[in-house]
């Protein structure tokens, strides 16, 4: 069995075109993906380290690592965001190694392969996030760093993440996010350990809505990065 649900592939699949759009309901990873790159650069390095990025869809973050001189390769398992992806390669001049694998499928292929894997606004869209992050832990090499981002589970997040940003400031599509799929710190923390991870750092990732600019600090309650080592 695939750890994905056909209806999320279907969801970003049908928005692919719109990807590259600084102004279309990809607007916040745009706006966002600024503030994850120079985190993930400052704490590893990128330039010359061999990284994959699990759930890349269209590339953003894939292109901006390469950018920052890294050797990349991005998996997702929607093909039209892969397309999408590919083409803007096109534009960018950039490098990226684009496959449609599965996560869990590449582990059996490439164990402790990269560098660093960044597995970013995705385990709040699969079935068995526990099943994506062991996976990770499977790619990255020992004494690697895997980085993911997601949403925690808790009233402010609902009220934020989903009615704010849904609903009322229209930030993103309608049903982008399900309440049930958000992930609390301390479970990420325990799949990681069970992965042979070790959480290292733990930041937040909040927006100003009267400035409409994104920062990251201390408040992990609704957005939130965690960065671990794999054990060596």
């Amino acid at each position: 069995m695939i750890n994905a649900d056909p209806a999320e592939l279907e969801k970003f699949g049908e928005l692919a075109h719109r990807w590259w759009d600084p102004n279309s309901e990809f607007k916040p990873l745009h706006d966002i993906n600024p503030l994850r790159l120079g985190w993930i650069d400052r704490c590893v390095g990128l330039k010359g380290k061999r990284v994959l990025d699990v759930g890349c869809g269209g590339g953003l973050l894939s292109e901006g690592m390469a950018a920052m001189g890294a050797e990349v390769t991005g998996i997702d398992l929607s093909e039209k965001p892969l397309g999408v992806a590919r083409l803007h390669l096109l534009e960018s001049g950039h490098k990226v190694d684009y496959r449609k694998i599965s996560v869990e499928e590449l582990a059996e292929q490439l164990p402790g392969a990269f560098d660093v894997v960044t597995c970013l606004e995705m385990l709040e869209h699969v079935p068995n996030p526990s099943s994506t992050i062991t996976a990770c832990a499977r790619l990255v090499k020992p004494g690697g760093e895997v980085f993911f981002s997601t949403l925690n589970r808790n009233p402010k997040a609902y009220l934020l993440a989903i009615v704010g940003a849904e609903y009322v400031l229209k930030m993103l599509p309608k049903g982008t996010h399900d309440y049930a799929k958000f992930i609390k710190p301390s479970e990420l923390a325990r799949w990681a350990k069970m992965g042979q991870l070790e959480p290292s750092e733990l930041i937040g990732m909040s927006y100003n809505p009267i400035t409409k600019e994104y920062s990251l600090g201390r408040d992990t309650s609704v957005n939130y990065l965690m960065r671990a080592i794999r054990h060596a």
